[in-house]
């Protein structure tokens, strides 16, 4: 919907109080819940957002910027086409939360009675998962310098583990986030044949970028972590003109129990194109065939600046297919997953067909360089074209097998 549509839907404070029963629209009694429940995950002390929404004094001098925010739905942010399937986790407010917003700004954004404020959410520790079992660091602090570019570095950590855990939340939490564009932590399973170990990147556990969220399972999922493992962190830092020294860390939540659904991430990737010069809707395509049947709750296509839109069609073994996830304005800058409301089941011999298009001209404000080709690379400038998915399989797998059992 444009913007200009958008904007008739919003009603005039009066009209809005009039169909609401409300005298006047104020920060406690309604916009604070909204905040509440959509904003202060990110826009609290400590987090990604640059500025804090926990309560009337920080949030009222934002005022005007959030009406436009949430008018032109820039906020939340959120990429994927409603055309193509809906997700648990669709952060776009509804009409109503618009409306309410911005009936507050024309209102002059008043306070209302402080008693009516509601609560803050609790997180405990800071972290988005509630109170974690176990913490991991990264094992030693790193100094990032001023500026320059420094190659991503590695940190490998042994759990000690001496039994099976299950994993069913997540999170990472870098102590220098101004420096740390994006953190991988991954599981290097000692009892995996030889040269399938993964010490060149393990299974992945959990990420942590922009606009990505925490780990969080339902009920009766989670990953497994089997004993004697380490966990490997890959660092991206971008220095930004300050001296920083950092060291992440990631929680872990285990499951009280083995759970009845085992879950585990793979990926449709292709390494080996080369996006010419100047070329502005350079296609690379990927795919992955299910070996036996999964079930889909998780995407998160990944691309670095030059990418421009993505997308995930199924095609089942009688030749049907569906666009399972659409990111028609793909933006580098957030990297988000998407959680079908359904799980999407593949029968073994079903296809993830991945398609995305990269932008290599001018006209793209990110583009580092339109008159360089392209190629696979870990650097920003470089590129990756990466259909990350999240998968479930029924856990066959008892506890004190797990250790002993392979793929």
């Amino acid at each position: 919907m444009k913007l200009t549509a958008l904007s008739l839907l919003i009603p005039a404070t009066a009209a809005f109080a009039a169909n609401t029963g409300a005298s006047v629209v104020t920060y406690t009694k309604d916009v604070a819940p909204i905040m509440m429940n959509r904003c202060v995950g990110c826009h609290r002390p400590g987090e990604v957002a640059p500025m804090t929404f926990t309560n009337y004094k920080e949030t009222r001098p934002w005022a005007k910027a959030i009406k436009s925010a949430v008018v032109s739905r820039k906020m939340p942010v959120w990429l994927a086409d409603p055309a193509h399937g809906t997700f648990t986790n669709d952060r776009r407010l509804s009409e109503k939360e618009i409306a309410t917003l911005s009936a507050w700004v024309d209102a002059g954004a008043p306070e209302g009675d402080p008693k009516l404020a509601p609560k803050m959410p609790e997180f405990p520790g800071g972290w988005n998962i509630g109170k974690p079992d176990q913490l991991f660091d990264m094992g030693a602090d790193f100094d990032v310098p001023k500026e320059g570019v420094i190659p991503y570095k590695y940190f490998t950590v042994d759990t000690k583990f001496t039994e099976d855990k299950w994993i069913e939340a997540a999170e990472i939490r870098p102590s220098q986030r101004a420096v740390v564009h994006h953190v991988i932590v991954t599981v290097i399973d000692p009892n995996a044949a030889p040269g399938q170990r993964g010490e060149n990147g393990g299974n992945l556990l959990t990420g942590f970028a922009p606009g990505e969220q925490p780990l969080l399972f339902e009920p009766g999922t989670a990953k497994l972590i089997k004993a004697g493992s380490k966990l490997r962190f890959q660092m991206h830092y971008t220095p930004n003109g300050k001296e920083a020294t950092d060291r992440t860390t990631v929680a872990l939540r285990y499951a009280k129990e083995a759970p009845k659904w085992q879950a585990v991430t793979g990926n449709a990737m292709n390494f080996s194109f080369k996006i010419p010069a100047n070329t502005d809707n350079y296609e690379v395509k990927s795919s992955y065939t299910a070996k036996k049947d999964i079930d889909i709750v998780g995407f998160m296509p990944h691309m670095h600046v030059r990418g421009k839109d993505f997308i995930y069609t199924i095609v089942y073994p009688d030749g049907k297919s569906e666009v399972a996830l659409s990111v028609p304005k793909y933006d580098f800058n957030w990297q988000l997953a998407y959680e079908p409301a359904k799980p999407i089941h593949l029968p073994a011999g079903a296809r993830i067909d991945c398609v995305a298009h990269y932008d290599n001209t001018v006209n793209n404000k990110y583009n580092p360089n339109p008159n360089q080709d392209v190629k696979w690379g870990d650097q920003t400038w470089e590129e990756m074209m990466i259909g990350w998915f999240t998968y479930t399989i029924p856990n066959q797998v008892k506890p004190v097998e797990a250790a002993r059992a392979g793929e």
